[in-house]
């Protein structure tokens, strides 16, 4: 080679590193604007969900929590909320997806692995929730949260080895309450009421916590003893006043005492902090019948019928949304697409699911069609705003 072609190409590469060299300055803030703004709008899209929970409006909250899970993949505090979110619906193999991720992201994260644990129990994997249970009580066994994880995922399947657990935890802490407290649902599950009690009691005494005199009331109402039932469950609503289940269970008790007013108004009062929850209406039915009240009894019959088909149509709609929203974020875009069509084919009033049709057809290039997506997602719930970009 010449000694000019050799300055020459000498030269170009140096020009070319140059580029390479220039190129890559350039990109490197692109990429890092890029990131900060994601993280931005995540943290934005986590605060409104935040607020949409506290309102009540869980169906909003999940589809802002799904865009913020999405925009920021790695937050296992993001994603362990998401699991918690689609946990309330049913959803629960995207829930321990959601909550698999968090730990992954951060090991010691407590809260997730106990959600990732209970989450497998709930989905009929029993024997995955107690292995890992189990590894992660072996790696730290003085650790009484890690033995309370273990219970927890024992209590389904291994009734004798869940007490232990519990008792261990009560060992190593023994003002641990939600340890005490479980321990005495394994105990009323066991059939040992007394021993239940007496735990139930001991965790009073220690801190009295609503959750703990409403268990106290419902295994006292099991073995007739209403007045003390009905005691226990008036603590339990003192201490609570939006505890639901426990204003439901103290109309159930004091129907079976037959003081129908009183019964009344304790399932209008659960009604009042759930109003789509069917079963205290079918309480309330059977009360005004009693009084003779039949029209008003035939009238809630048919609301609870209705809010159990709507339960039922929400939760299928909700399974699919999950499912579609997993292959959104796989990037599998006419299989999303294909998910929430039949979500919205089950139940058109589910927001959510319009929602995140909306962010496929915008991604699919759709935008008429997202457009339109988002508005009815906005129709059937104006806290759902369409995702800026």
């Amino acid at each position: 080679m010449s000694v000019p072609a050799q300055r020459l190409r000498k030269a170009a590469f140096r020009t070319a590193t140059s580029v390479i060299v220039v190129a890559t300055l350039v990109l490197a803030p692109a990429r890092s604007a890029h990131s900060q703004d994601a993280n931005a709008r995540a943290r934005q899209a986590s605060d409104r969900a935040a607020e949409l929970e506290a309102q009540g409006n869980h169906a909003g909250a999940l589809s802002l929590l799904w865009e913020a899970a999405g925009l920021a993949p790695h937050d296992a505090d993001l994603q362990n909320r998401l699991g918690e979110a689609l946990e309330r619906l049913g959803a629960l193999d995207a829930a321990i997806d959601a909550f698999r991720i968090a730990v992954n992201e951060r090991p010691e994260f407590q809260r997730a692995s106990n959600n990732l644990i209970l989450a497998l129990v709930k989905a009929g994997r029993g024997p995955e929730a107690v292995t890992l249970a189990r590894t992660r009580a072996a790696a730290a066994p003085n650790d009484p949260d890690r033995q309370f994880a273990l219970g927890l995922a024992q209590s389904e399947q291994d009734v004798d080895g869940a007490i232990a657990s519990f008792r261990r935890t009560l060992d190593l802490a023994p003002r641990h309450t939600l340890a005490r407290y479980n321990l005495a649902l394994v105990l009323q599950r066991a059939d040992r009421f007394g021993d239940a009690l007496a735990e139930l009691e001991r965790g009073i005494a220690i801190e009295p916590r609503p959750e703990l005199s409403y268990t106290q009331g419902i295994i006292c109402w099991h073995q007739g003893q209403l007045d003390r039932a009905a005691t226990a469950l008036r603590s339990a609503v003192a201490a609570e006043p939006g505890y639901f289940d426990a204003y439901h269970a103290l109309g159930a008790v004091l129907q079976a005492k037959q003081d129908w007013n009183a019964a009344a108004a304790a399932l209008r009062r659960a009604i009042a902090l759930r109003s789509d929850a069917p079963a205290p209406r079918y309480a309330l039915a059977q009360v005004l019948q009693h009084e003779g009240r039949d029209d008003d009894a035939r009238a809630e019959r048919e609301k609870a019928d209705r809010l159990r088909e709507r339960a039922r149509l929400e939760q299928e709609a909700g399974t699919w949304t999950a499912v579609g929203t997993q292959r959104l974020d796989a990037g599998e875009l006419p299989a999303a697409l294909d998910c929430f069509r039949r979500a919205v084919a089950l139940l058109d009033q589910y927001a959510p699911a319009h929602y995140q049709m909306g962010r496929t057809l915008d991604r699919l290039g759709q935008h008429e069609a997202a457009r339109a997506a988002f508005a009815r997602a906005q129709q059937l719930n104006p806290s759902l705003m369409p995702p800026r970009h």
